[in-house]
């Protein structure tokens, strides 16, 4: 996996603010009003985080691995050069979503809503999340929220075709959304108004989108890569 593709995935994560504050902003609201006005605050926001950011690398994990189950299956080369491009198609995709260009994403979210149905009762157990161990249980809960946009770079997990890979995408992905998410913990509100700004929304879309064009122009390269065996995955 490059460098590239870690950095464009940190980077959509912390772009997808413009999602994430209005998506989980109320969530992370309802979890600060329930915590104590005390110093230790800070850590409980960064123990809630750190087990959302667990769930989102488990599930990296697994998508990866499903990808890699395929590559077996099939003639490496032609599979893993298809799979950089879809990579690539969905920052695109993401780009237009980010933007408010596109909803397909959004509808991608309800094939979620069974298992959360399922999963979110257990997240009232550890409400109120007032010590570090309660805040990360919760995390690691409310890390399988149905969401497009956490969809949409699994997808990107599995294009990989490597578990290893997969886990670090969710992982660059979710340490991406960690400033936003801490932020919005204390400053939920005001951070949702920003984010809700159109040049925002458009400019963050913009970015990604161009991440996604780049990636594709560099297509014909990462072939003769592979051919050359340089590298032995898809990323």
């Amino acid at each position: 996996m490059t460098l590239w593709v870690l950095s464009s995935v940190f980077l959509v994560g912390l772009l997808s603010g413009v999602h994430c504050a209005g998506m989980c902003g109320g969530l992370v609201g309802a979890f600060s009003m329930n915590l104590p006005p005390r110093a230790g605050t800070f850590r409980l926001h960064l123990a809630y985080n750190g087990g959302r950011i667990t769930s989102y690398a488990v599930a990296g994990l697994f998508a990866g691995a499903i990808g890699e189950a395929g590559l077996l299956l099939n003639n490496v080369l032609p599979v893993q050069l298809a799979l950089y491009v879809a990579a690539n198609l969905m920052l695109v995709a993401l780009g237009l979503y980010l933007a408010g260009v596109s909803r397909l994403l959004s509808r991608i979210e309800s094939l979620g809503a069974r298992l959360w149905r399922m999963i979110s009762p257990l997240g009232r157990r550890w409400l109120p999340a007032h010590t570090v161990g309660r805040a990360y249980r919760l995390g690691l809960v409310w890390g399988w929220l149905p969401c497009g946009l956490v969809y949409s770079v699994l997808a990107t997990a599995i294009f990989t075709g490597d578990a290893a890979s997969g886990a670090a995408i969710m992982l660059a992905f979710g340490l991406g959304t960690l400033p936003n998410l801490m932020l919005a913990g204390l400053f939920w509100r005001r951070l949702r108004e920003f984010f809700a700004l159109a040049a925002v929304r458009t400019g963050a879309g913009a970015l990604v989108l161009a991440l996604g064009v780049a990636g594709l122009a560099r297509a014909s390269e990462h072939a003769e890569a592979l051919r050359a065996g340089m590298v032995c995955h898809i990323f």
